[in-house]
């Protein structure tokens, strides 16, 4: 009796499952200590993906991407004088691969249009980088420019550079045919880390870090001095981030999801709405 039971409450999720092949373009930014807006196109790029999505009815799916992203920031955009006179910038490419859970708030089977939301979990990598002052593209991390794996600062740790963020974020879908659905999507994804900038807390003595890192991590640490009239390197302690807030990146676009036939040769959207009866357009657009 239990196992009818179970066919019964599981039959119409798989009798209506579906894979698509979803495809993402848009642009990348962060949130941090070089761009403190919580959303904005200032200093944004490029980013595009693709992957698979199951759908286990109307309303539900179930998603994996993998997803390529570019962020980048600089001191020289920003309204504050003091920031500005730190000079500091970076740029990292984003590699992420996500497990997310998605819910349509109406039935693209009978609507043509429908807000959606989604979260999950994913894993990412980067790798700040910056140039120098001949053009040079240098990797900050192997820098320790905050003193990260110095003995003299044994509190602070090197940063992994492949970690795991919460992707959450939501859109709207606008469904084209029985097999194809557009959409425009806001991603967040909160990280557990304040290094994707390579800027988090304060600056480290200027002698430990020139022998220990040599005069690259002194030029990289603090750019300040590149500028006309602008200080020499800070104090030990002074202020360069703010550890207490760690960094986001968000990724914002158009998607377009294709429906893959079944076995016999009918997408799951049209075995739906053939079952219902219905073989045209539906009639609700909201």
């Amino acid at each position: 009796m239990k196992k009818i039971l179970l066919v019964g409450v599981l039959f119409p999720l798989f009798s209506y499952a579906q894979w698509n092949v979803n495809l993402f373009g848009g642009f990348s930014n962060y949130i941090g200590d070089l761009q403190s807006k919580t959303y904005t196109t200032q200093q944004s790029n490029g980013s595009f993906g693709a992957g698979l999505q199951y759908d286990l009815n109307g309303h539900i799916s179930l998603l994996s991407n993998l997803t390529y992203g570019r962020i980048s920031a600089a001191d020289g955009y920003s309204p504050k004088a003091d920031l500005r006179a730190r000079n500091l910038n970076f740029e990292s490419v984003i590699d992420e691969w996500n497990l997310l859970a998605e819910y349509n708030f109406f039935d693209l089977q009978e609507h043509r249009l429908t807000p959606y939301v989604f979260a999950g979990l994913a894993v990412f990598h980067f790798n700040p980088y910056a140039y120098d002052t001949t053009g040079k593209k240098v990797y900050l991390r192997q820098l320790s420019t905050e003193g990260e794996g110095l003995a003299q600062y044994p509190g602070r740790k090197p940063y992994a550079l492949t970690q795991l963020s919460i992707p959450f974020g939501g859109g709207i879908k606008f469904r084209i045919s029985d097999r194809v659905v557009l959409a425009y999507e806001i991603g967040f994804r909160k990280t557990f880390t304040d290094y994707l900038d390579d800027v988090s807390s304060t600056y480290v003595d200027r002698a430990i870090l020139l022998a220990a890192r040599g005069p690259e991590a002194v030029e990289m640490a603090y750019r300040g001095n590149e500028l006309k009239g602008g200080a020499g390197y800070p104090p030990a302690g002074t202020v360069r981030g703010n550890p207490k807030a760690k960094d986001w990146y968000y990724m914002s676009g158009l998607r377009v999801t294709i429906a893959l036939n079944s076995s016999n040769g009918m997408s799951g959207m049209s075995m739906h709405r053939h079952h219902k009866g219905v073989i045209d357009c539906p009639k609700k657009v909201y």
